[in-house]
């Protein structure tokens, strides 16, 4: 048997009226890079906020590295690191004192500190700027040095929320170089794109469509059953059936 890092069962948010995300149900598996995708308003980041234990579910039932988001929210709060849509860095700050502010955020000791600091630095390519307010940083830069922090305290689980919005094609490759490490390295990978291709690098996908997963297979899976040729067509056709249903 693996072991599931994320199960949700009709996971549910409602906001009065309108249901944000509706009865979604699946399973991630320790160590998978799995891809969350659907258009902007389809309740991707909702889901990701009652996953995170920064939103309370309305019904349904869910669990993160072990954790009832109901009762443990907290303790999710301390075995993931998440990245978020807008970038979730302190402008004023200079890159270091960054690292150095959310490593203690993250419990991460006062003596280990400076050999973390040194290795997200280098692995940023920061040496140069390390000390510079982090606004005069390019945002390819931002959001390299915001992932980085994302995972400082080595998460078991973590989250991105369209981590490569923006940037050009080579940082959006060396992002998926860095989310391929991690994930070797047991870390799941839980990420949210609405770039199409990008669903080509996940080990298995969803697509949700007005608050529902119409879709969750593999990208050779989701392509085979819907005959399409690249995971784009497959959205295509899931939001135009859902057109038709409303219609």
């Amino acid at each position: 048997m693996y072991d599931v890092a994320i199960k949700t069962e009709g996971l549910t948010r409602r906001f009065g009226d309108f249901t944000a995300v509706d009865q979604i149900s699946f399973e991630v598996k320790k160590g998978e890079i799995f891809g969350f995708l659907g258009a902007n308003g389809a309740g991707k980041t909702t889901a990701m906020r009652m996953l995170t234990g920064l939103l309370m579910p309305t019904e349904g039932q869910a669990e993160v590295a072990g954790f009832d988001v109901y009762k443990q929210a907290e303790s999710i709060k301390k075995s993931i690191g998440y990245m978020s849509q807008k970038f979730s860095l302190y402008n004023d700050l200079t890159a270091e004192e960054n690292i150095r502010f959310y490593g203690g955020v993250y419990g991460i000791g006062r003596n280990e500190l400076p050999q973390k600091t040194d290795e997200v630095i280098d692995s940023v390519g920061l040496q140069s700027v390390r000390k510079k307010p982090v606004e005069s940083l390019p945002l390819g830069w931002k959001q390299k040095l915001a992932f980085s922090i994302s995972i400082l305290h080595q998460p078991k689980v973590v989250f991105l929320d369209e981590p490569t919005g923006g940037v050009d094609p080579v940082i959006r490759r060396q992002f998926w170089e860095k989310i391929y490490e991690i994930a070797d390295r047991g870390i799941t990978v839980f990420v949210t794109t609405h770039y199409m291709d990008e669903a080509e690098y996940c080990d298995r996908v969803s697509i949700m469509v007005d608050g529902k997963i119409e879709a969750l297979d593999t990208p050779k899976g989701l392509k085979q059953s819907f005959s399409c040729d690249s995971i784009e067509e497959v959205f295509i056709q899931l939001a135009r059936s859902a057109e038709r249903g409303q219609g």
